[in-house]
């Protein structure tokens, strides 16, 4: 069932709410992997559907922010990474101090209208073609 669940979600991720009438650890944490976002035993009365589909949808959003939080921190990082190897590649080919080697990869970037996460990834890429 849950395998059903899952294709049936395909690529787009929505918030799922599961009623059922008996539960066990296995089928919950199972429920719980498979992007269950309210996991209710004790199966479906009417006056509980609303309140835990609200529930529901609130802890789904909740997660896909959280899942966007991280992506973005992690992309931060990467880029952060290559920033910093671009400047010690600077640093090395000017003589320059760490300061001076950021200024000149800035500057690079607003002359050329481009992020200056970009530049610095180009000047990476470029130096591993040359070496």
């Amino acid at each position: 069932m849950l395998e059903e669940m899952a294709l049936a979600s395909g690529p787009l991720e929505r918030p799922v709410a599961m009623f059922v009438d008996r539960s066990n650890d296995k089928l919950t944490s199972a429920a719980i992997e498979a992007g269950v976002s309210a996991y209710v035993v004790d199966g479906l009365r009417p006056e509980s559907v609303k309140p835990v589909i609200d529930a529901a949808v609130a802890r789904f959003r909740m997660l896909q922010r959280m899942r966007t939080e991280l992506a973005e921190t992690k992309r931060a990082l990467e880029e952060r990474k290559v920033i910093d190897r671009a400047k010690g590649m600077v640093m090395k080919a000017r003589g320059v101090e760490e300061d001076e080697a950021y200024a000149l990869l800035r500057k690079a970037a607003m002359d050329q209208g481009k992020r200056l996460a970009d530049v610095a990834g180009a000047l990476v890429a470029s130096a591993g073609l040359l070496s």
